[in-house]
């Protein structure tokens, strides 16, 4: 397999990205582990505080030589000022507390509830450690952002879930565009219309952006073997980008419980819900999602959302209750075969789309 344009670009063996996972998923292991293979790992640290960014990247550019991506949420409009003494949370910590007091945990009081993370503060420590690749999600870089990694050539990724957000982002001065089809686990990054208005599947997606725009299109969503892999370079991707598929593997920081789910039955059915963090996300649906259903539309915004519901995921994963953590997942989670390790699935994915590509 050819590392064509992006390969190119980025100083790479394989087109192939291990998709940035945020909330703990994401592990320097893992990252590490696919930057090694030849490909591109990554680390999701939109949660980081400014100060733990560059400790992160010290950390990965010790675990490897080769390239690797720091990903950011882009906050959406308002969430950046949202801070949680604005709101009421007494009607939506009560709506959860059964579920705190099952696990243990207590439940969060307003001090406990952080706001975001001050998204300029951590463009700073990011631009500040220099990592080799900076990516992208729910919105467009700022100019300050393009300028200075260009000036100390580092890569920038960003990602579209619509045609009109690559031609933005193309405009915007990114050096090349993820297209993630409603196929793709995880939060949705829509960032010009809303997420029910953007959901485009992979494959519909990914031929339109690749005729739209004329930096290098990465194919995101519902990408699980060689057989995507081959698939979506058919379709004039440049390179694939892999979420569950990587989430499966033994180094990644999912729990147990949340990669056993993973490959079984069970994964057959995801559903987006905004009730784990108060954005749109993708998952295999639980007891929480179908005991919660009926209240989807009234949980409070990211990130206050997320920050009440932190405990109550983290106990469960801790104690293994499937129940009550936010299973990720993509359309092709079934497909996960074991927990293999980061190394095995991606030689496998290789050696299956070579053949397919040369059939």
């Amino acid at each position: 397999m050819r590392p064509g344009r992006l390969g190119e670009l980025l100083g790479i063996e394989l087109p192939i990205i291990q998709g940035p996972f945020g909330g703990g998923l994401s592990s320097v292991e893992l990252a590490v582990a696919v930057s090694e293979g030849g490909g591109l790992g990554s680390y999701g640290a939109h949660i980081l505080l400014p100060e733990e960014i560059g400790d992160l990247v010290a950390r990965l550019k010790t675990g490897t030589d080769r390239p690797f991506a720091v990903n950011l949420w882009v906050p959406l409009d308002g969430e950046s000022e949202l801070q949680p003494s604005d709101m009421d949370l007494a009607p939506h910590v009560a709506r959860l507390r059964p579920y705190y007091e099952e696990l243990g945990v207590p439940a969060p009081t307003a001090a406990d509830v952080a706001a975001w993370p001050d998204f300029d503060a951590q463009v700073d420590a990011l631009l500040a450690a220099a990592p080799p690749v900076i990516s992208l999600v729910m919105g467009l870089p700022p100019r300050r952002l393009v300028e200075e990694a260009r000036r100390l050539g580092i890569a920038l990724i960003g990602t579209a879930t619509t045609v009109d957000e690559a031609i933005a982002l193309e405009i915007s001065g990114v050096d090349a565009i993820v297209a993630s089809g409603n196929d793709a686990g995880g939060h949705r990054g829509a960032f010009l219309r809303p997420v029910r208005e953007s959901l485009v599947g992979t494959f519909s997606l990914v031929p339109q952006v690749v005729d739209a725009v004329a930096v290098p299109v990465v194919a995101a969503g519902g990408i699980a073997d060689g057989r995507g892999v081959s698939a979506a370079l058919a379709l004039g991707a440049d390179a694939v980008q892999i979420g569950t598929g990587f989430l499966a593997c033994q180094e990644s920081g999912a729990s147990a419980v949340h990669k056993e789910t993973l490959g079984t039955p069970g994964a057959r059915t995801t559903v987006l819900t905004r009730l784990f963090s108060g954005r749109t996300a993708r998952g295999i649906p639980n007891r929480f999602v179908r005991d919660m259903a009926a209240h989807e539309d009234h949980v409070p915004p990211y990130p206050v959302q997320n920050a009440l519901m932190q405990p109550i995921r983290w106990a469960a994963g801790a104690q293994g209750r499937s129940e009550y953590v936010n299973l990720w997942a993509g359309q092709t989670a079934a497909l996960a075969q074991g927990s293999p390790t980061a190394g095995s699935y991606l030689a496998d994915l290789v050696n299956e789309a070579d053949r397919l590509l040369k059939s």
